[in-house]
């Protein structure tokens, strides 16, 4: 939805997408599904920045399970588990409204190339500590707030940079090969992880993910994005101000982005909870941790194929809420499982509700937003959805180190189904979506 200004507005998009190459005829219904779910990639910058931030995402993985295990090494702290992803998120929350409000103002792709830069520097640094042997818990908190606040600029530009690669009608499809390659890199980065651990040891793990941020920003680079800079610009208070009275008055945009908040903050939890029950539940080691991961991340995979062969489907809205009431529910179930084969099974499952929910939600959020507000929008919105997670995983671990982690997750799943009925009951607007 627009205002009438909004409609009248003649000035150019902010990039010129270059138009798809051509498709080959599908003889087979193989190759015409086959087709229609890599849509997105038929837009050469799309393709280039996909493949370059998959590489990075792989390495952030390595990353998360080595620095997980380094921090139950250090502490055998369930909470400084929770504090440690709180850390990493709560610049989300402290600066991402701004860095939405910038990501308008300035050139994207230039805020993202900074972005990247800095996260690289916070690998290294980690690494060099332990390689030294001098790490501690403080230096690790400090880092991933630092990697946290990169972040918060550079997620804003990200959102709002899709939309400028590939055309309107397939940007769904782009959202979810995303989702795709985010999840690959959860399949593969802790795999990898698993096995660097064993050969090498964690030095090598962060090393590998201060070097994976070299390729997305050779990526980064090589895009042909112009940016075209707002014709008159506000002050960074009254931009914001906009922003958020947008969100505000525009009913889907804000149910969605209460929707997206609820699930970060309830769900989450449980994949940060598992190296807890890799150790203490199954009384396994990292590799166990690894594998629980590559199971959930594999879900999320699935998901995100179904959404990117769908693209832009009819109910996308009661589809999100049917799955974040399955996820809640699969949550319970997780926590109450001691079969590991059921519960990697639980996982896969749970992965799938997730990233169904995730990349309908994202999608509808991105295509209702208007270019010359999306970063601002999305900057809400991804303060809405990574704002859960630190959150959620603060009071969850807080929580969790008094009555037991898979407590903590049986009430995580109940409130989570309870906020999916209640939409599903009382929101026609997101039910019709």
């Amino acid at each position: 939805m627009t205002s009438q200004a909004d409609k009248t507005q003649t000035k150019p998009p902010e990039v010129p997408i270059e138009s798809p190459l051509a498709i080959p005829q599908a003889t087979t219904a193989g190759s015409r599904i086959f087709n229609r779910m890599l849509a997105a990639f038929h837009y050469r910058d799309f393709r280039v920045l996909w493949f370059g931030s998959c590489t990075s995402s792989i390495g952030t993985w390595m990353q998360n399970v080595a620095e997980n295990w380094l921090v139950l090494s250090l502490t055998g702290s369930a909470f400084f588990l929770g504090l440690d992803a709180f850390l990493q998120q709560l610049p989300i929350i402290l600066f991402m409204l701004i860095g939405g409000v910038l990501a308008d103002r300035f050139d994207r792709r230039r805020t993202l190339i900074v972005s990247q830069y800095i996260q690289m520097s916070c690998a290294f640094t980690l690494a060099m500590l332990v390689y030294s042997g001098h790490v501690h818990i403080w230096q690790i908190l400090s880092l991933s707030f630092i990697t946290g606040s990169a972040q918060a600029f550079g997620g804003p530009a990200s959102q709002a940079l899709v939309p400028s690669l590939v055309d309107k009608s397939v940007l769904p499809n782009a959202i979810a090969l995303n989702s795709i390659q985010f999840n690959l890199a959860r399949v593969i980065g802790p795999l990898l992880a698993g096995a660097t651990l064993a050969a090498f040891g964690m030095v090598m793990c962060f090393g590998l993910n201060g070097l994976s941020f070299l390729v997305v920003i050779v990526a980064l680079m090589a895009l042909h994005v112009k940016h075209i800079a707002p014709a008159a610009p506000k002050r960074l208070r009254d931009e914001l101000i906009g922003g958020l009275s947008y969100v505000k008055n525009h009913e889907s945009l804000l149910e969605l982005t209460i929707l997206a908040a609820t699930l970060t903050f309830f769900a989450f939890s449980m994949l940060t909870f598992l190296p807890l029950f890799a150790r203490e539940v199954f009384r396994q080691d990292v590799g166990l941790y690894s594998r629980l991961m590559a199971f959930s991340a594999t879900g999320s995979v699935i998901g995100a194929l179904i959404i990117a062969w769908l693209g832009r489907y009819k109910r996308m809205g009661l589809t999100s809420l049917i799955m974040q009431g399955l996820g809640g529910l699969l949550i319970i179930a997780f926590a109450s499982s001691r079969t590991l084969w059921l519960s990697e099974i639980l996982l896969l499952a749970f992965g799938v509700c997730l990233m169904v929910v995730f990349s309908s939600v994202t999608s509808l959020v991105q295509l209702i937003a208007p270019n010359e507000l999306r970063g601002r929008v999305m900057s809400i919105y991804m303060v809405a959805l990574r704002g859960g997670m630190p959150l959620g995983s603060l009071i969850s671990g807080y929580v969790a180190s008094k009555i037991g982690a898979p407590t903590v997750l049986v009430v995580n799943g109940i409130l989570l189904t309870f906020v999916a009925t209640y939409f599903f009951l009382r929101s026609k607007t997101v039910r019709e979506l």
